[in-house]
């Protein structure tokens, strides 16, 4: 059975950085893709940024890019992190980690191509 766990989150100010982990036990598959996204409230879920687990290749939603950073641990192998800088009072939202087995890339920012889903993290930065 496949099983994310989702930490880290908490409130601070803009400008600040926080950084989630989305702890990944059970099985997976080569191709899988772990991907983030997130949710503020009345608002669609969002793509955030995606990994290739084996090639550990990223991907980033432009509103991102260049302010979150996405890795897998070394020594952990089966935790991936979300590094994000420079917050922004937009980034409030809950952070969800996924897992899509059929690790097709063309659809690795839709939500419904993610098999297993965590509990979500609150995130909120204060202006």
């Amino acid at each position: 059975q496949v099983q994310l766990v989702e930490s880290g989150g908490g409130l601070l100010q803009a400008g600040g950085s926080l950084r989630l982990s989305c702890a990944v036990s059970g099985r997976t598959f080569r191709q899988s893709f772990v991907g983030w996204f997130r949710q503020a409230p009345g608002q669609e879920r969002e793509f955030v940024a995606a990994i290739r687990w084996n090639s550990r290749h990223t991907y980033y939603a432009d509103s991102v890019k260049g302010r979150f950073t996405l890795s897998r641990d070394n020594a952990k192998d089966t935790v991936v992190y979300l590094q994000m800088n420079s917050l922004k009072p937009d980034d409030t939202a809950v952070y969800y980690c996924a897992l899509d087995t059929n690790g097709i890339l063309s659809t690795i920012r839709s939500h419904v191509a993610y098999d297993y889903w965590g509990q979500g993290t609150q995130v909120t930065v204060s202006s």
